[in-house]
Order: structure tokens, then sequence, then C-alpha cells
């Protein structure tokens, strides 16, 4: 019999990508992928350095396995992985570390899965870190991932992604576009574009060789996709030519994910951000006058050392402003080896609570302003095999969640709709409306 391999992700879209791939590479080694919560030969946690408490759910997760297969090979790799290695190899039930530069080569690693009293640990120093290596995710049909770009040369204080995952890098233009081509033929109907910075998207061998809009230029061509996303920009690399080009394209749907991280210009200095909030309110604008139903969400972190109260209400009033449709709201956390947490004006706990309160409750205020724009609209809907409670859910091209009584026909259809109602849960009810009426 085969041996079982067992998988978890923890964090972002980039890690969902890179475990799929991570997974196809047991599989041509012949082993056959199982759920987490069974029995397993080999348990396989990607871990995230962004959100907090890396090391209790880290914890968490490795104990779930060993429920399972008490004398399962335990492997972590992943951001966390990369920054604290012997941190993770003194977990109980943990066998091995794998680095930024040597995940990708882990079935090399794990030939021999006798456990031993103490974890191996493969990390090589970041900056040795310095090859792209392509991933996307398989298993939902509707939607796959796709990698573009990896690491990031961009120096924010509060954050450890660059010591996580290195410079940045990206794939050749011709790969990318072969890749989304062998997605197609399997039936899905969206890309999400992710990266680390994929508006810096360009870079390898170390030296700038192509753009952002010259890959976004190519994979509009890409036949039998009906949708790419880009998953998340910086406002200073998402050019007029991108947004421009976004508006008139065959398959970049509506819809940017910009951070803003901070609405006062002081705190964005103190961050070394690249930008200012002005130009975050220019390319919104510039955003809103070419495509007015696009949907724009945008991070905020809250707490930052140094953020005062006026300067978190000068944040609160320039995104109350703002034509944006949701905010993703971040707690600021320290991170060791990183600027922020030396820095002085520590903001207490409590006050970071309630201001991270005050911009949720404004999410949600803008998220239904926005949905409440949009009723009466006709869109499409592309319906996914997820049900709950007698109703299957989907997204417009603009990122509307919608909910419609389950069809199975339904299922990984881009169907015409027109919105009709908000729910209680801040979904958008839809009824189905001829094909015509879309054009």
């Amino acid at each position: 019999m085969s041996k079982k391999v067992a998988f978890y992700t923890l964090g972002c879209k980039l890690n969902f990508s890179e475990t799929s791939s991570i997974g196809r590479i047991f599989k041509d080694a012949g082993y056959e992928t199982t759920p987490f919560n069974s029995p397993a030969d080999v348990y396989v946690i990607n871990t995230c350095s962004v959100t907090d408490h890396a090391d209790r759910k880290c914890r968490k997760v490795v104990k779930e396995a060993l429920k399972h297969s008490p004398n399962a090979y335990v492997t972590i790799v992943g951001c966390y992985a990369q920054l604290k290695p012997k941190e993770i190899a003194e977990i109980p039930g943990v066998d091995m570390v794998l680095g930024a530069a040597e995940k990708f080569n882990i079935i090399e690693h794990i030939n021999d899965l006798t456990k031993t009293e103490k974890a191996i640990i493969h990390n090589a120093p970041i900056d040795e870190t310095n090859q792209f290596v392509s991933a996307f995710s398989i298993g939902d049909r509707t939607r796959t991932f796709l990698k573009v770009q990896d690491g990031c040369d961009y120096s924010c204080t509060f954050c450890t992604i660059p010591l996580a995952r290195g410079a940045s890098r990206s794939g050749k233009i011709d790969d990318i576009v072969q890749q989304a081509t062998e997605i197609a033929a399997s039936g899905v109907k969206e890309i999400v574009l992710t990266g680390v910075n994929i508006g810096d998207y360009g870079i390898r061998d170390g030296k700038r060789q192509d753009r952002f809009l010259d890959l976004v230029t190519a994979l509009d061509d890409v036949e039998g996709i009906d949708r790419i996303r880009i998953s998340s920009i910086e406002p200073n690399l998402l050019s007029n030519e991108i947004i421009e080009f976004v508006a008139q394209s065959k398959r970049f749907v509506p819809h940017f994910h910009m951070p803003l991280q901070s609405g006062n210009n002081k705190v964005l200095g103190m961050m070394r951000r690249r930008y200012k909030r002005e130009l975050y309110a220019e390319r919104v604008a510039k955003i809103k006058s070419l495509m007015p139903d696009c949907c724009i969400g945008v991070d905020v972190i809250v707490g930052f050392p140094g953020e005062t109260r006026e300067d978190f209400i000068d944040t609160y009033n320039f995104l109350n402003d703002l034509d944006i449709s949701y905010l993703h709201v971040f707690t600021y956390s320290e991170r060791e080896n990183t600027i922020a947490a030396q820095m002085e004006g520590a903001v207490p706990g409590a006050q970071r609570s309630d201001r991270s309160k005050m911009l949720h409750i404004l999410s949600e205020k803008k998220r239904r302003a926005f949905f409440d724009q949009q009723i009466g609209k006709i869109g499409e809907v592309l319906f996914e095999g997820d049900v709950k409670d007698g109703y299957m859910h989907g997204f417009s091209k603009n990122y509307v969640k919608v909910r419609a009584l389950y069809d199975p026909l339904l299922v990984n259809e881009v169907v015409p709709v027109r919105f009709t109602a908000i729910t209680d849960q801040c979904e958008v009810e839809v009824e189905e409306v001829q094909e015509s009426l879309v054009h």
C-alpha cells in the first residue's frame, strides 16, 4: 500500500498555493493524500508568521495530527519555520523543520520516516533563498491561486516577510501563461494571482526583466479562463496603466485589494510605506472613474507604535470618506527583529482592541453600502460547491457574495443574475436572468 500524507495550511493564499504544489510533489513520489483529520504516515504543516500566536497554533495542529497517528512523521514548513526553526524543533512530536529554500525539496529530506528524539532542521540563511518556485492550488475546481511572485524588497518597519521569504523574485511570463493554460484545461473558471508583492513582478536573477502590466496583458489572452483576479497590490505599484487595462480587459475582474495600513501620513512614514494617503485617494478615484461598480478592499493596521488617538481618528475619517467596499483590519502586534518592535509609544492593548472594533464596524457599513449599490443590477456569478442550510454561494466579478437555493447544476457555472436583496448575514440574494440581458 502507498504511504499517506496529510496537509494543514495556516496563513495566506500564497501558502495555500504552495501547499497544493507540495502535495503534487508527494503524489509524484507515490504518496496518497488524505484528509488531515485521518490517519497518515506524514503530516506537513505549512505555517505563517504574519498572524498572531504562530507558536500556539503550530503546537495545536501538531497535537491534533498525532491524535490520529501517534507515530506519524511531522514536518513543519513555511514562514514561521524559516524565522523560528529552533523554537519549532522543541515542539513535542515535530520531526523535521524545513526553511524557505528547502520546503520544495521535501521528498529528498524525508526518505527515511524514522522518528528521532530531536527534530532535524534544514534551514539555510534567507539570503540564499533566491530561486522562484512556481505553485498553484488545485482541489477547489471553482477557483485556483496561481503564484507569480515571491519575496519582498521593501523594508516596512512592522513586517517579517522579507526575513521569512527573501528578496523579490518572479516566474517567467511564458511559464506562468503555460500554467494558466493547464489550469484552464482542468475546468477551473477563475484564477487568483498571488504573491508577496505582486506589483513588483518581473525581477529575476536580481534584475528587473518584466513589468506586472506585461504579465497581465499576456494572461488576458489565455483561452478557457473566465476570470482572473488580482489578489493584493501595493497602491504605489498599481499604475494608471494597469487600472486602465483592467477596465477594458477580457478576463480581469473589477476588484482590487490595496493595502493602506494607515490613513495618517505620520504613521505611514513611521511604517516606511512608499506612498502618502493622497496617492491612495488618487488610485481609488481613478478606479471608480473607470469602473464605478469596482470592489476595493483595504488592509489597515491599528495600534502601531506612536499612533495617537488623533492619528487613528485621522485614519478613520479618511477611510470613512473613501469610496471603498470593505476592510481587512489587523491589530498591531510586536514581531521580533523588526524596527517597529523597538519603537517607543506602544499603544495599550485595550486601545488597540477598541480601534479594531471601530474599524470592523466601519467595514460592515462600507460592505453593506457597496452591496446596496448593486441591488437591482445584473451581473454574472460563479457559483461554488459549498452548501449550508440548503443554500449555495458564489461571487460576482466585483466580489459581491451571493446566495441561492442549492442547485447542483449551478456548481462551477457562471450564471447571469439580478441582485435583489441583502440578507441579515450581509449576503446578496439573486434571481436568474436571461443571458442576453447581461451585455
